[in-house]
């Protein structure tokens, strides 16, 4: 391999490296104004959009330890990765690719776990992290605001009764 073809590889891998997911859009039929649209959402979604040679990707992702790509690289791809949670740049795309009906979606990585398209797209249907957050400690907290209430209720109900008999007296 060229040094110079080294040095993307190792692009690449870092970029794996950095990431917990990935996912592969086909680009084809995107504009540069649009592809440079798409990349502004990301970036303000937490991730970023890259062209990458197909070859050399699927030697950077079996060096990174992510995945075995295989032949499912094909076409003009770029690779959507970040340092934050996969829904939020998932629904970029989706909603990217309702607006422009490109790009098309083919697969993405969690981790080391494939996701079809259909899943990905699943995953941008979700609420956003900070909303998931809340509705956990909502959850959690609901329990013990009705134990406190249980709790609390003979005690209540005792001081009514010896008030009662106190107005009465």
């Amino acid at each position: 391999m060229r040094a110079e073809k080294k040095f993307i590889s190792a692009e690449y891998v870092a970029r794996l490296s950095q990431s917990p997911f990935f996912i592969v859009v086909d680009y084809r039929g995107l504009s540069v104004a649009q592809f440079s649209e798409l990349r502004k959402r990301l970036r303000a979604a937490g991730a970023e959009a890259h062209v990458v040679k197909n070859n050399l990707f699927r030697i950077a992702a079996k060096e990174a330890g992510v995945a075995d790509l295989g032949d499912s690289l094909s076409g003009q791809i770029a690779i959507v990765s970040g340092p934050k949670d996969i829904a939020a740049a998932a629904k970029v795309i989706k909603t990217y690719q309702a607006e422009f009906e490109k790009p098309k979606l083919q697969f993405g990585y969690l981790g080391s776990k494939p996701l079809k398209a259909d899943e990905v797209r699943a995953i941008a249907d979700l609420p956003p992290l900070p909303v998931l957050q809340g509705k956990l400690l909502g959850l959690l907290n609901a329990p013990a605001q009705k134990l406190a209430s249980i709790i609390n209720t003979p005690g209540g109900q005792l001081a009514r009764v010896i008030k009662a008999k106190a107005d009465k007296a």
